[in-house]
């Protein structure tokens, strides 16, 4: 309860302290070994994670009958430098050593899903394209693709092959941004700013792509909102020679960097079975040497007629999830240059009266037009009946948008798997047994983005 008001010694008037019940997270807190159960224990230890095909976690090291006056728990976060948003981590330790972690998450709930269901499809990515901020076009891209699988559109060649382009190019900024933080994270001011200098090219042409350089909302049911802009084969010519060159350059800043090496390899270890028994996809799951990546595993768009490599790790440790990242801008810059060699010409979204507006200029022309736009744009299009769940490869691992339509304008139900909800599941068996001081190099190594968690 909270206790009244009073005066301190100085006669100044004091509000009252809210009390430890007030500020409880209920179920999310971490307890105190005393007040939590043996299971529970075990659990957090990853005893119970359902291991396919025999697999099995070793937890004879899960120190059960530890004194719970020799640990202690503490806060990180959530404030948002360091954790990568507002995520609050509690932490059990003995002296430095991280014992256990649990997530605790919430702070951002923002409510997407929910406010999907108010909102047609049409407007609806200008909702999903806030979740993952860093990659703003990999959620409209999968929020499309669901849409499209209802309504079975075909869609022209020369949109797919602008998606792939956008899409791949998001990857580049996503990886670069996270290139720019972990540096930071780690102490390398330079690298956060040649991080956010070779971003910012990226950032220039989606804006004279799309009208801006976040939440785009380009990707669009049916298609994209516009074409590419006069020049853009020059434009990403630059992109792609720059930022090329310039990964060079952060190999040799950062690769053989005694101090950087000495915090990334062997920090934050995990095995393939416990990657794949906690769902975790992306490069921490590619790190520990699965080649899981849904543009080659389960090819969508045309990814199947483009020549690129998987990255994968070893040891599934801080440092394999750099060397991925680094490499997988690499490769990205070697489809983008593939997609702009052979990008078709051709209408940039499907012809269907029911699901397109028609051309701007026509609405000036025609009342037909005009009335058209109206009804597009206010009451949207109709959907079938059905359910679909579509999965894409984002930056952070697989994106998946399942969708339920009750024949309306409006979505009856949307659900986003994403993969930063998802790979936070990995926080608590990446830290476990490692330094405090290790702490916030690890959740970089995750790369979460809490709009997507808290969505």
């Amino acid at each position: 309860m909270t206790g009244p008001t009073h005066d301190d010694v100085s006669g100044v008037r004091r509000a009252p302290r809210a009390s430890v019940a007030e500020t409880s997270e209920g179920a999310q807190e971490l307890a105190t070994r005393t007040r939590t159960p043996p299971a529970e224990l075990r659990r957090e230890a990853g005893a119970v994670l359902r291991i396919p095909e025999g697999g099995v976690v070793d937890t004879g090291d899960i120190d059960l009958e530890r004194p719970t006056d020799e640990t202690m728990i503490i806060n990180m976060g959530p404030q948002h430098p360091s954790t990568h948003g507002v995520l609050r981590l509690m932490l059990e330790l003995d002296g430095e050593t991280v014992l256990r972690t649990k997530p605790v998450i919430g702070y951002l709930h923002t409510g997407m899903e929910k406010t999907a269901e108010e909102l047609t499809y049409v407007q609806g990515g200008t909702n999903v394209t806030r979740m993952d901020y860093l990659s703003p076009l990999s959620n409209e891209l999968v929020f499309s693709m669901a849409t499209e699988a209802l309504l079975g559109v075909e869609l022209p060649p020369r949109s797919t092959w602008i998606r792939m382009l956008m899409a791949e190019l998001q990857r580049i900024s996503s990886h670069l941004m996270w290139m720019a933080t972990n540096g930071m994270d780690l102490g390398s001011t330079s690298m956060m700013i040649y991080g956010f200098r070779e971003r910012e090219m990226i950032l220039a042409f989606f804006e004279k792509t799309t009208g801006l350089r976040m939440n785009h909302n380009y990707i669009r049911p049916g298609g994209v909102a516009a074409d590419l802009p006069d020049g853009w084969e020059d434009d990403v010519d630059v992109i792609c020679e720059t930022i090329l060159r310039r990964t060079y350059e952060y190999d040799e800043l950062l690769t053989g960097q005694p101090i950087f090496r000495e915090r990334m390899e062997g920090v934050g270890s995990i095995s393939a079975e416990e990657a794949i028994a906690l769902s975790v996809t992306g490069p921490i799951l590619r790190s520990t040497g699965v080649p899981w990546d849904l543009r080659r595993s389960m090819p969508y768009l045309e990814y199947d007629k483009l020549d690129f490599d998987v990255i994968v790790g070893t040891f599934g440790d801080n440092f394999d999830r750099y060397a991925i990242r680094l490499n997988e801008i690499r490769e990205s810059i070697k489809l983008v240059r593939q997609i702009a060699e052979r990008m078709p010409p051709g209408d940039y979204r499907v012809q269907d009266r029911k699901v397109t507006p028609p051309p701007r200029a026509r609405i000036d022309e025609s009342m037909e037009a005009l009335i058209h736009h109206f009804k597009i744009f206010t009451e949207g299009f109709r959907v079938p009946e059905g359910e679909v769940y579509v999965a894409i490869e984002s930056p952070r691992g697989e994106i998946g948008c399942y969708l339920v339509s009750d024949g309306t304008s409006k979505p009856y139900r949307l659900h986003i798997r994403g993969p930063s909800f998802v790979n936070l599941q990995a926080v608590p068996a990446l830290l476990r047994g490692g330094l405090i001081a290790d702490a916030v190099a690890i959740i970089s190594s995750v790369d979460p983005v809490m709009g997507e968690v808290d969505r």
